[in-house]
């Protein structure tokens, strides 16, 4: 009698499916490299007849079959495939053991680092602190609560048609919204969106009314960034009271302790984008903000680059400072000294970044509105004062097939994601009435991806060559596309987003449900939850040790670069943790050169390509890019100007730098670093829980 049912470790009863003792017998000879990995077949049939022998009218348990599967292999004279199988099990008998004691049930066979993200940051509690539900479940939720947007178009939509659709999309991991809409989607707090960009105005009431404002968005799980160009100098005359103003940098010291009190539903910590640009007269003070141990620290700084400044930094010469409260000239500076100062504040701390307004406000989709001053607190979002937007990433590693891209399920998720980014607008509960106003009128969304080293290595492509930039191209561009395609249909069936005659899209006549589409984040978390890497980012180490909670950690390995070692004879042990040390192979002498030319390090890259890599996204983007342009802590402060430079000209909207070691917090330690024996840590590259890639500060994967 044929076999068609099996019992689950948690007593539920499931389809027999012999596809899995396949796969899983193949391997383990893969592994261990013993025999045809073909005889995975045979084997498998072989286990089926014996199950089907041995339990007549009965149901056998998961454990039942894997120790019949351990015989057979024995019998059939395979040993060290039995072996490896054997390990296999008493590994994955581990990491259920670790995932019972962060008390959280997973039936999607995540890792043991993304159980213990979701459990800290998205899974909901009762009201006792425990895990109320599982991940399967929680997708569930979000996919329930996007697809009511739906009944809004059409009364007689399926909305459970479409619900299905969404949890699908994201149980497979092929693509994940911003962490608010993971977190609130179908809770009381409802509040979806992850940027928002609030304005600050030059008095007093402007200023806390900003204040204010910041802290309802950090409550609700969002994120803002600010520009502080619009308030006068330090120095200038208050009239109302003839008193003397304190400048912007004073006054963003309020918004920094505010953050620092208010965390972020309690869920995750606030965070800032700061913005001054190049012509306000008190642009020095800014620059140098961070070189107070501890100040500003909720704050990404960046300072706000013209056109007008460039051009007179090419030509080594002065520009003008201006009074943002009557656009006086308020003096000059010289655009080389001011620069000098930029990359040596980066050198030295990390910041400031650079914005191209002028680059920036040119992609302005909507001119009519008015400029965009400002960005979300990564740098990918620039929106207008009080817009906010909602993001999501496609899982790249996924559309990957046969060493290929996979062109058509590409599109098939880039055009469900887009409607699902566009219901997220409409089932957003609003922190502000005003954001939601702006918002709605134009219906930004940004959808980009994550996963791209993870697809370059299975692809056998070096991502710091020639054609990895070309595959970055094919990648950006069908991303474009296809999600211009989708919101066009969309707004065939919905109508173009309000604010759309006047904008960009009406001189072209193409019609458009959001004013932006594609936005590439830098992911963090949410690339954890997917098992891949991090937004467009390399990977920072092949091997690593991972601090999953305190007292536990685990070592990580590169499933892609795993399988590899595997599949070509020299995968060990010992040889993984030697890797780990350093992070990357490109001092293993038993690797052979090809793989280590494939298999590269955000260290082992240089900064030009990953520039190079930035602006080839940002061609293809709507909105910008986020993107950690990595140096070794030896790098010199010309390789930051020569960074800097580079991202301007090949049209970059700004730019982050992170020279290794130059912030005293880090969430990324390399083995051979020496603070790791100063910190009483083992000799191995290590991670926190949290970080996935780019810049390894606690507020730069926010």
């Amino acid at each position: 009698m044929p076999l068609d049912r099996i019992r689950k470790r948690d007593g539920s009863v499931v389809p027999f499916e012999r596809g899995k003792i396949a796969a899983a017998i193949r391997k383990a000879l893969e592994a261990v490299g013993e025999g045809d990995p073909s005889r995975a077949e045979s084997l498998a049939d072989e286990v089926t007849a014996r199950l089907e022998e041995h339990y007549v009218g009965d149901i056998p348990t998961v454990e039942e079959v894997q120790d019949l599967v351990e015989e057979t292999l024995i019998e059939k004279d395979l040993p060290r495939t039995a072996k490896a199988y054997i390990l296999y099990r008493e590994k994955r008998a581990e990491i259920r053991r670790t995932k019972d004691f962060l008390g959280v049930r997973d039936e999607l066979k995540l890792t043991v680092n993304a159980v213990n993200v979701l459990k800290k940051r998205y899974l909901l509690k009762d009201e006792k602190g425990q895990v109320a539900e599982t991940p399967d479940q929680m997708f569930r939720r979000v996919a329930r609560a996007v697809a009511q947007a739906e009944k809004l178009y059409d009364p007689g939509a399926d909305v459970a048609a479409w619900e299905e659709e969404f949890y699908r999309l994201m149980v497979s991991l092929e693509f994940l919204p911003n962490s608010p809409t993971l977190m609130n989607a179908g809770t009381e707090v409802g509040q979806l969106s992850a940027c928002f960009v609030l304005p600050v105005e030059d008095s007093i009431p402007g200023i806390f009314d900003a204040v204010k404002n910041m802290a309802l968005v950090h409550k609700s799980g969002g994120g803002t960034g600010f520009s502080f160009s619009r308030l006068r100098p330090k120095g200038d005359v208050v009239q109302t009271t003839m008193g003397i103003a304190s400048g912007p940098v004073s006054f963003m010291r309020i918004f920094d302790v505010t953050t620092e009190i208010i965390r972020q539903g309690g869920r995750r910590r606030g965070a800032n984008m700061g913005i001054l640009r190049c012509d306000h007269p008190d642009i020095l003070d800014f620059i140098t903000a961070k070189d107070q141990e501890g100040f500003l620290t909720n704050f990404n700084l960046s300072v706000g680059i013209t056109d007008e400044f460039m051009e007179a930094l090419e030509r080594n010469e002065v520009y003008f400072l201006r009074n943002p409260r009557n656009g006086a000239v308020a003096g000059s500076l010289h655009a080389r000294d001011v620069f000098n100062l930029i990359v040596t504040q980066a050198w030295r701390t990390g910041d400031p970044g650079l914005i191209f307004l002028d680059t920036i406000n040119r992609h302005n989709p909507t001119p009519h509105l008015g400029e965009i001053e400002s960005t979300n607190p990564c740098g990918e979002q620039p929106l207008l004062p009080w817009e906010s937007c909602n993001l999501g990433s496609i899982n790249l590693k996924l559309m990957v097939r046969d060493g290929k891209l996979d062109r058509e399920r590409f599109r098939r998720v880039i055009r469900t994601a887009v409607r699902f980014l566009d219901d997220v607008i409409d089932v957003n509960h609003w922190p502000l009435e005003e954001t939601e106003r702006v918002t709605k009128g134009n219906r930004k969304i940004g959808l980009g991806v994550m996963g791209l080293a993870d697809a370059l290595f299975m692809m056998g492509i070096p991502y710091d060559s020639e054609e990895g930039l070309a595959t970055a191209e094919e990648i950006a561009s069908i991303l474009e596309e296809e999600s211009h395609r989708a919101s066009s249909e969309l707004a065939a069936e919905r109508g173009d987003f309000p604010n759309y005659a006047g904008s960009i899209w009406d001189k072209r006549g193409i019609p458009m449900r959001n004013a932006t589409t594609v936005t590439i984040a830098p992911t963090g978390t949410i690339s954890i939850i997917a098992g891949c890497s991090s937004g467009i980012e390399p990977v920072f180490a092949i091997s690593f040790v991972r601090n999953v909670i305190e007292g536990t950690r685990l070592m990580e390995i590169n499933p892609v670069f795993e399988q590899v070692a595997k599949e070509r004879g020299f995968h060990r042990n010992d040889l993984m943790m030697e890797i780990a040390r350093s992070g990357t192979l490109q001092y293993m002498e038993e690797i052979p050169q090809d793989v280590k030319r494939v298999f590269v390090t955000a260290f082992d890259i240089s900064p030009e390509w990953h520039v190079r890599m930035q602006a080839v996204f940002q061609k293809h983007c709507d909105n910008a890019v986020s993107k950690t342009i990595n140096f070794p802590s030896d790098a010199s402060i010309d390789d930051i100007e020569d960074a800097y430079l580079l991202a301007y000209r090949l049209g970059c909207k700004g730019i982050t730098v992170y020279r290794y070691g130059s912030k005293r917090e880090q969430v990324l330690y390399l083995g051979s670093d020496s603070m790791m024996r100063l910190m009483e840590r083992p000799d191995y590259t290590m991670a926190e829980s949290e970080y996935a890639g780019g810049c390894p500060t606690p507020l730069c994967f926010f």
